[in-house]
């Protein structure tokens, strides 16, 4: 079965502030990082059950899953959940980052 990805408009607004931050260091850099994740998120469109829980699994109504993307300091967790034939990509968050809150999962639906 193959699935359809959708990225929240959230998950937009992640993506283009990492985009950013990374090309005031380096445009190259961040050229590669972003057709990196985009071809990171495709890679769900076969088999996203592979990837495992995530922590925030544990106090959210429906089973939140995670991709991780990038090497060493610079890894993002690309957060997701299955409906049907569709994965939707929630968030992605700096490995850095606090796991997400209820009150983030509210504001999302």
């Amino acid at each position: 079965m193959v699935f359809q990805v959708r990225i929240s408009r959230k998950a937009e607004i992640e993506i283009e502030v990492a985009y950013e931050w990374l090309k005031k260091r380096n445009a190259n850099t961040a050229d590669r990082w972003f057709r990196g994740l985009m071809n990171k998120l495709a890679t769900l469109q076969d088999k996203p059950q592979r990837c495992a829980f995530a922590i925030e699994n544990e106090i959210f109504p429906e089973e939140v899953r995670q991709l991780l993307y990038g090497k060493r300091n610079n890894v993002y967790r690309i957060l997701f959940v299955i409906r049907d034939d569709t994965v939707y990509i929630i968030h992605i968050r700096h490995s850095k980052q606090a796991p997400l809150t209820v009150q983030d999962w509210e504001e999302e639906i």
